[in-house]
């Protein structure tokens, strides 16, 4: 691939980026301030229910929560939206000789452009709670990057799968309302049974909140064994959605003549 393909293909993503962005919110009044108000609605109301009920158990609920919530909406709306791009784009795939990637890949960026935008009141509720930025913030955005490489995989997947058998996006609707229970985004682990602290702490969605959260919340690095498994989800997903999706992007087009 040279370099002016490289060009071309990074100015269609950015396009396609920017065609995502504006369609989500179209019809909006508040346009772009609704993926700000959004998780500080949603905050309000979980912290109106639970913070009574953990107050003991969770220092700074509303962060706490909010810090699970906008990396568990990053996920969902990365994977589900890559999920139909080759479908909803059949037809500039047919006009063009753009790599297939790049349609569940422009999905998956505008997630996190829509979570760039939840930053805003996600470092403002910080720092109306005073929670005091340290040194190992810089963990963060690694945190960040991992997850978006397994929604990455996790989205390739999807795509293909989609492609197939439509049905496989009502099945995921349901599976994501099970994985979201088992985030711990709204409730402390340390509260259930060993058995199912040992379920959860094999989520990898579940993995990357918890690490945001020590170097948000405690001001502590994630322990190695949290990196490990990070990485490991993380780079093994990608590869592995990224294998699948190259082995039937061929296959695409004729299934859905």
């Amino acid at each position: 691939m040279n370099v002016e393909n490289i060009k071309r293909y990074l100015f269609v993503m950015k396009e396609l980026v920017g065609r995502e962005v504006k369609r989500k919110y179209v019809r909006s009044y508040l346009g772009i301030l609704w993926s700000v108000l959004n998780p500080l609605l949603s905050m309000v109301v979980m912290s109106l229910i639970f913070s009574t009920i953990f107050k003991r158990s969770i220092e700074n609920f509303p962060i706490y929560y909010l810090t699970g919530t906008i990396l568990w909406n990053m996920f969902t709306g990365a994977t589900d939206s890559a999920m139909t791009a080759l479908v909803d784009n059949k037809n500039l795939m047919t006009r063009t000789k753009l790599p297939k990637q790049i349609f569940p890949l422009s999905r998956i960026l505008t997630s996190l452009v829509n979570f760039g935008f939840s930053l805003i009141a996600y470092v403002a509720i910080a720092a109306f709670f005073m929670i005091t930025p340290s040194i190992h913030l810089v963990a963060f955005p690694a945190i960040v990057l991992l997850l978006l490489l397994f929604s990455t995989g996790i989205g390739y997947l999807l795509a293909i799968a989609y492609s197939f058998m439509p049905d496989v996006k009502y099945l995921y609707t349901i599976l994501l309302q099970l994985w979201m229970y088992l985030c711990a985004i709204f409730y402390p682990v340390n509260l259930l049974s060993p058995q199912m602290q040992l379920v959860i702490g094999m989520n990898p969605i579940y993995i990357y909140i918890a690490a945001a959260r020590d170097c948000v919340m405690y001001h502590a690095w994630p322990q190695t064994v949290q990196w490990i498994k990070m990485l490991g989800w993380g780079i093994g997903m990608f590869v592995f959605g990224s294998l699948v999706f190259r082995a039937n992007k061929d296959k695409i087009l004729i299934q859905n003549m």
